[in-house]
């Protein structure tokens, strides 16, 4: 387990900081995620890490960002140490979907494929059992 699991998912009330998946229906610890990879000459500081689920955390990889063909500019994906999730995010408590606000957000819910049929069903379980949003 990550040195930091405690401090981080403390922090973050148990949740994904990307999707807000809650912990607690996993049987097991969320992961500890570097939000500017090591490889990007990110650090082990806590301002750089961030409470994710499984699934964010593989689609994320070691991308910051993503380049929008149609405007050829890069899009970084949601900080979850600088951005207020609320800013860029909407869940829609009837869909379970999860939309972007900003381009931010935009981006961070293609990328990372939040809204996946998967996910979507999960989201309305928990909402049905009140603990999503």
């Amino acid at each position: 387990m990550n040195p930091h699991y405690a401090a981080i998912s403390d922090r973050a009330k148990h949740r994904c900081e990307y999707c807000r998946a809650p912990e607690l229906v996993f049987n097991f610890p969320f992961e500890v995620d570097h939000i500017v990879p090591l490889s990007r000459q990110g650090t082990n500081d806590e301002t750089n890490l961030s409470l994710s689920c499984r699934s964010c955390n593989l689609r994320k990889g070691s991308r910051t960002g993503y380049l929008v063909p149609e405007t050829k500019t890069e899009v970084r994906f949601f900080h979850p140490r600088k951005d207020l999730w609320i800013e860029n995010f909407y869940a829609e408590t009837t869909s379970g979907k999860i939309t972007g606000k900003t381009q931010i957000g935009t981006v961070t819910v293609q990328q990372l494929g939040i809204n996946s049929s998967a996910q979507i069903m999960a989201r309305q379980m928990w909402m049905r059992l009140g603990i999503f949003p």
